[in-house]
């Protein structure tokens, strides 16, 4: 009895000073799957970046999938002025040449690289409940079809999709969120997304995004 007591004792002390919960090993033939519920339901997600800074550790999927008038585009990654936080934001220039006759444009980031559903990949977000990023303009009243993540098919598609728009842009740094509640992020590849057209945009557009992030 007085092992047991020290025991118990020993394990109390460990919760007050670290933190950690205790959990005894069950005995064989013994299933408590309460304990592993509130296990689960008591973990936070914690937030996974798409871009939080230019060469940022953190930093997920890859600025790949260039579609429509891809070479109408123009991004730098490491953009220094007028910035949400940190050192840097995404620069994003489209002149609506039509390059490849196309009439729109518009960028995948997608895990692996240029992943367009022809290969395994993808991050599993269960948990997270909204995608949201900060946004603005070089003018003001640029115009932004859709932003939106998922969408890509083929032998390995994401597993869903969501969006938002159009959107009309200000110069003013501002903040956007799409809400992922009830979807299934079981296999993400494609990351973030944004698309314009020519009509829309007939003189083309300077775009600057920042802090793209899974909550």
């Amino acid at each position: 009895m007085k092992k047991v007591t020290s025991a118990v004792i020993a394990a109390t002390i460990a919760v007050v000073c670290t933190g950690y919960v205790f959990v005894p090993k069950l005995a064989a033939g013994t299933d408590d799957q309460s304990s592993v519920k509130t296990a689960k339901s008591a973990a936070t997600y914690q937030p996974f970046y798409v871009y939080i800074d230019d060469q940022n550790k953190a930093n997920h999927f890859f600025p790949s999938g260039w579609m429509g008038d891809y070479g109408d585009l123009r991004v730098n990654n490491a953009w220094t002025d007028n910035v949400r936080s940190g050192n840097t934001c995404i620069k994003i220039s489209y002149n609506a040449k039509m390059s490849q006759k196309a009439g729109w444009t518009g960028m995948y980031w997608q895990q692996p690289m240029s992943n367009w559903g022809d290969k395994k990949g993808g991050y599993n977000l269960t948990g997270a409940t909204k995608l949201s990023f900060w946004a603005r303009g070089d003018k003001g009243g640029e115009k932004i079809t859709e932003f939106k993540l998922g969408g890509i098919t083929g032998e390995f598609p994401d597993s869903d999709t969501a969006a938002i728009g159009p959107i009309e842009l200000s110069t003013k740094w501002k903040k956007y969120s799409i809400d992922l509640k009830g979807k299934d992020l079981t296999n993400i590849i494609g990351g973030f997304c944004w698309s314009a057209s020519k009509d829309d945009n007939p003189n083309g557009l300077v775009m600057f995004l920042d802090d793209v992030v899974y909550e």
